[in-house]
């Protein structure tokens, strides 16, 4: 098993702590399998279930471990963050958990499930107009004004290492994988995973996916140059960012394999799929592996493969609408 990777910013180490830190906070979420998705794909597949998630996301474990290790070194009476839903709501009730005031920055066009749960979480909630206004400008003044501690929603080695998390439960309950499926938004929790599944399974391929409209780390990980997109047009809200940071992209392209997209149509087809098949709620964002793997994007034939369902955070009224259209 390698532990450090010489030159990145977060290893395998940082992982396990964050897994230590976690221990009877965080869900063990459930691997689930399906015989008729097997059949489809000709794949064995292992689905990280991480809607079961507190607050139905991944997103916690990487907040939750960023706000312990601040609570426990009584260096902060509060945070801000800045999110379009689920990062909001992991810091949100973090902040509960771990005694911190938080203040968070929304898109004024989140979802409204995703605004209510972030201030029932106990959060001050400022939102902004994301067609004139910068949100990490927002949030970093806000920062200044107030003396908050920013935590960013994915490129910070503490949520990184959280996010991680993930992928050591998935091989550790699963066993050896011949390729991990990982939504990517600004690659936290590609990252992160990919730094586990590297140490505990070297011979596992690693493949981002993201949506088609918002494919910045796609490009940037086959250019070798970090490339953005403004604002994507996707269904997949947790995946409109705008780039890779700069602790996930040299994280992205020094440990991943390969980074794919795909349509919002075969993220509606994959939710159907899901919904029917396994009888769990996910979100679009939690579906881009699965559509990969279902639309053929990424060949798993014979293998053992590993999907991360990344959260199940979505309005019930607009999930019922995809299905319609």
């Amino acid at each position: 098993m390698t532990e450090r990777r010489d030159g990145l910013p977060v290893d395998y180490r940082d992982v396990v702590r964050a897994a230590m830190r976690l221990e009877g906070v965080a869900h063990h979420t459930p691997v689930m399998t399906s015989s008729t998705l097997d059949a489809m794909t000709g794949a064995r597949l292992f689905f990280k279930c991480e809607n079961f998630q507190r607050m139905g996301a991944f997103k916690f474990r990487g907040a939750y471990n960023a706000l312990a290790r601040l609570a426990a070194g009584d260096q902060a009476i509060g945070v801000i963050a800045y999110s379009s839903g689920n990062h909001a709501q992991a810091v949100a009730l973090a902040g509960r958990l771990t005694g911190l005031a938080t203040t968070i920055v929304m898109p004024d066009n989140a979802p409204s499930v995703k605004l209510a749960a972030t201030r029932e979480y106990g959060a001050e909630v400022v939102t902004y107009d994301p067609d004139s206004t910068v949100r990490e400008d927002l949030a970093a003044e806000l920062a200044a004004a107030r003396g908050l501690h920013l935590i960013p929603p994915f490129d910070h080695p503490d949520i990184i290492a959280g996010q991680g998390t993930v992928a050591r439960e998935l091989l550790q309950e699963a066993g050896p994988l011949d390729l991990l499926l990982v939504p990517c938004g600004g690659g936290g929790l590609l990252s992160g995973c990919a730094i586990a599944t590297k140490s505990l399974n070297p011979g596992c391929r690693v493949v981002g996916v993201e949506p088609e409209s918002g494919d910045d780390a796609t490009r940037s990980f086959h250019s070798g140059k970090l490339c953005s997109v403004k604002n994507p047009a996707t269904i997949a809200d947790g995946a409109r960012t705008s780039a890779l940071g700069g602790l996930t992209f040299p994280l992205v392209t020094a440990l991943v394999d390969d980074m794919v997209t795909v349509d919002d149509e075969a993220l509606v087809r994959a939710m159907r799929w899901v919904t029917q098949r396994m009888k769990i709620i996910v979100e679009p964002t939690a579906v881009l592996g699965a559509a990969a793997l279902l639309a053929g994007t990424v060949p798993a034939a014979g293998l053992r493969v590993g999907v991360v369902l990344s959260g199940g955070n979505v309005d019930l009224e607009q999930f019922a609408t995809w299905f319609e259209e």
